[in-house]
This record gives structure tokens, C-alpha cells and sequence, in this order.
């Protein structure tokens, strides 16, 4: 592998950390004030932590084997079962890049409207697609540089964020929603980017590296964007990222906020989306179909029912929670390696039962959130097929 395609711990941090800030994540973190700002506190840093701790787990396998993310599911599924991860992979990928692609688009759109009375959301969904696009365009060794320079700027603007709404002082706010859901939304969100975190450690330079600088760089970016999103709809009662922002009395910094870390963000969702195609048609040049995803969100994104987000984010953790307990039980525990078969069967299985697993207690009110659970309860059911099944 060429230096030019390796990633410092330098570069791992400063990635992830540009991942994690991000419009979706100040928006869910808008959801948790229903628990008040200690609760929601909580709920962030738990969550995270938990859900940051198994997603390093999975750039540890990526280290390791020297392989995508989307690759290392061979080791449970087999090399053609890893096809249906890949296509899953591929269709979240999607979805993550109309999401941000229309919640940038949408912020931006407001505070372009309140400040210079420009109102047109479709034309700022696609001039943030537009440059994605390019920044997709520029691939991995521009990316490495220009953005670490895009992250400070974030960061910077980031703190500015922070020290206005800490100015304008954060209401308690009453404790009256559920700590089940609040951990469930922040354990879901790193745990959405376990199909992409080997893409990147793969290609890692130490092994301290490759699990300590994203750990570091998502846990600590996420959480404060938690914060702000908790902390800005308990001021301006609104979880809308541009409702806070101009209710904070920011202008032109609220507009660069939102548009790089909508950037940075959705550059990863596009290019490993790539990477999965890759998975099924080897031949597939990875920086055209990477264009090409980016666009698709991009129309996507003048159609998504931005609504539905929440929802979106079930339908992921159904999937992702039982394929994690799945693949790091295979890896860690049992020692399994399936990469040789077409198909593992009893891989499927217990991915199948853990999809059940998670609807079955999605509603049931569990302290810690569906995810969790759907995680043991995968885990169990898999050594079983593993262990006393054979399969």
C-alpha cells in the first residue's frame, strides 16, 4: 500500500471527528430534550459510549485483515452472502446521503431566507450535492488534506456555536420523556457506521491508531453535537438545527456549519457506498460510483420525507444490531472464518431472528433502548447456531 493511501492517527481523528459533525447529529440530539439537559446528558454519554466501543471493534477486524468493512462480513456470511450485507449497506448508504443531503439543504435554505430572502430548498439541496460531489471527486489523497484544514474550520466554528448558546444560558427543562429512547438514539448512531469504519482503518498506519483515533474523534465530536442539538432545543423549543441556530442570532457562521460538516459528513456515506458495490462488481471504478451515489442522494434528497428520520433510524439499528453481535462474535469469540463458502447459512439465520429480536422489543419501554438487547439477544442465539447447531 502507498503512503499516499495510508491515514495517520492524525488523519483517523480528524475523520471521524469530521463525521460526527454533522446536521443529523445536532438534530438528534434536538429529540433527546424531552429528558431535560441532565437525562439527556446522560443518555448521550452512555449511549456513546457503548455504541463507540463496538464500532471500534469493527475498525479493529479492518486493521487487522487489511480489508473494507463491507469485505470483513465474508468472515461471517461467506463470500456471496456478504452480496445482501453489501446491497443493505449500499441502500442505508443511500438513505444517509438524501438525509444529510435535505437536512443541510433545509437548514441552509432557512437562514439563507431569514437573512438575505433567498428561499429555494431545492436548488440548496443541490448545490450541497454538487459539492459533494466534488469532494468525492477529489478522492482519498486530496481528501487527507483538505480535510483536516475543513475540520479545523468546523471545530472553530463549532466552539462558536457552543460559547453563544452556553451564553444565552440552557433551561434544565423538564424530564418527562423516555431514557430508553434517548439511549437508543445516541447508541444507534455510531453503530450506523460500523459498515464503513474498516474502510478506513484498513488503510491505518498503527494499531493504536486505527481504534484509538476514531474512538476519540467520534465520541468526542458526536457527543457535543448531541449537546448542542439538546442544549439548542431546550432554548429556541425546537429540534431544527437552523430554529436553534437563528434563534442563537447566527448568520453566515451557522451557514458555514452546516454546509462543510454537511460535506465532510456525507463524502464517507458516498465513497464507501462505492466501496460495498465494489464488494458484488469488482471492476466498478470506485471514484465514479462514488459520483454517481452522491447524486443519486442528491435526488433523493428533493423527495425524502424528512419526517420519517426517526423511523429511518429503526430500520437501521433492526439490521445493524444483530450483524455487529454477529460479526465481532465470529471474529472475537469464536474464531470463525467463512470466507472460503459462498453462503453461511447459519450466519443468516441468526440475522434474520435478530431482526425479529429488535421489532419484537422495539416498543416494550427497555431502560437501555431496543439495540442493545437485540445485540445479546443475537449473540446468544448465534452461539447457540455456532456452537451446539454446527452451522
Amino acid at each position: 500500500m502507498s503512503s499516499s493511501n495510508r491515514l495517520t492517527s492524525f488523519n483517523l481523528f480528524f475523520l471521524w471527528f469530521g463525521a460526527a459533525v454533522s446536521v443529523a447529529e445536532i438534530l438528534t440530539g434536538g429529540y433527546l430534550s424531552d429528558l431535560g439537559w441532565r437525562g439527556g446528558l446522560w443518555a448521550i454519554v452512555l449511549g456513546h459510549l457503548v455504541g463507540t466501543a463496538l464500532l471500534v471493534l469493527g475498525g479493529v477486524i479492518g486493521f487487522r485483515e487489511r480489508v473494507p468493512a463491507i469485505r470483513s462480513t465474508r468472515i461471517s456470511f461467506g463470500r456471496q452472502g456478504s452480496w445482501l450485507i453489501s446491497l443493505i449497506n449500499v441502500l442505508q448508504l443511500i438513505g444517509w446521503t438524501a438525509v444529510m443531503i435535505v437536512e443541510g439543504g433545509r437548514a441552509i435554505n432557512a437562514i439563507a431566507a431569514a437573512q438575505w430572502g433567498f428561499d429555494h430548498q431545492g436548488a440548496a439541496c443541490v448545490a450541497v450535492g454538487g459539492c459533494i460531489a466534488l469532494w468525492v471527486f477529489l478522492g482519498l489523497r486530496g481528501f487527507k488534506v483538505v480535510n483536516v484544514v475543513a475540520v479545523l474550520f468546523l471545530l472553530a466554528l463549532t466552539v462558536v456555536l457552543s460559547v453563544v448558546l452556553a451564553g444565552k444560558g440552557i433551561p434544565a427543562g423538564a424530564a418527562t420523556g423516555d431514557f430508553g429512547m434517548g439511549f437508543e438514539l445516541s447508541i444507534i448512531m455510531p453503530l450506523s457506521w460500523f459498515p464503513l469504519i474498516g474502510d478506513y482503518t484498513s488503510m491505518a498506519t498503527s494499531r493504536r491508531g486505527a481504534w484509538l483515533a476514531p474512538f476519540l474523534g467520534y465520541f468526542t465530536g458526536s457527543c457535543w453535537m448531541y449537546s448542542i442539538g439538546l442544549a439548542g432545543a431546550l432554548e429556541s423549543g425546537s429540534a431544527d438545527p437552523s430554529s436553534m441556530m437563528l434563534a442563537a442570532g447566527l448568520g453566515l457562521v451557522a451557514l458555514c456549519i452546516i454546509g462543510l460538516s454537511t460535506v465532510t459528513t456525507t463524502f464517507l456515506d458516498a465513497w464507501s457506498a462505492a466501496e460495498s458495490s465494489i464488494n458484488v462488481f469488482a471492476r466498478l471504478p470506485r471514484r465514479g460510483a462514488a459520483v454517481f451515489f452522491a447524486a443519486l442522494g442528491t435526488l433523493l434528497a428533493l423527495y425524502f420525507p424528512v419526517e420519517r428520520y426517526t423511523d429511518f433510524l429503526y430500520v437501521l439499528g433492526s439490521v445493524f444490531a444483530p450483524l455487529i453481535a454477529i460479526l465481532l462474535a465470529d471474529y472475537f469469540l469464536f474464531g470463525t472464518d467463512r470466507r472460503e463458502r459462498a453462503w453461511d447459512l447459519g450466519a443468516t439465520l441468526s440475522l434474520a431472528v435478530g431482526v425479529i429480536v429488535y421489532y419484537s422489543v422495539k416498543d416494550a419501554g427497555l431502560p437501555t433502548g431496543p439495540t442493545l438487547a437485540t445485540i445479546a439477544a443475537s449473540l446468544a442465539v448465534h452461539a447457540v447456531v455456532r456452537k451446539v447447531v454446527r452451522l
